[in-house]
């Protein structure tokens, strides 16, 4: 079974950073993306960051140029870097990753249990 384990998230000051990182266990064939998803108190869960297995890596707009996602493949672990971060980036960190399993011959959508970024003087 394929579980995903975030870690990294905590309570910053405006202007400071956090790494987050989401390790992947279980038997992994092949995997079609990976993505970073937040939701903030009162809002809908939407799209941060998202890369295929290609490495093309893609971002919302509000966070071009402060966030950067990038991935250990020995580790199988994959982590945001967030610089220059704001209060409206405050929210619940996602990862998901869309894989094929080994015991499965159809993909698999997989979520982490999801790690608290919170924003604040």
């Amino acid at each position: 079974q394929v579980q995903l384990v975030e870690s990294g998230g905590g309570l910053v000051q405006p202007g400071g950073s956090l790494r987050l990182s989401c390790a992947a266990s279980g038997g992994i064939r092949s995997i079609r993306t990976m993505n970073w998803y937040r939701q903030a108190p009162g809002k809908e869960r939407e799209l941060v960051a998202t890369t295929t297995s290609g490495g093309n890596t893609n971002y919302q707009d509000s966070v071009k140029g402060r966030f950067t996602f990038s991935r250990d493949n020995v580790k199988n672990t994959v982590y945001l870097q967030m610089n220059s971060l704001k209060p409206e980036d405050t929210a619940v960190y996602y990862c998901n990753w869309v894989v094929l399993p080994v015991t499965r011959n159809t993909f698999l959508e997989v979520w982490g249990q999801g790690t608290l970024v919170t924003v604040s003087p």
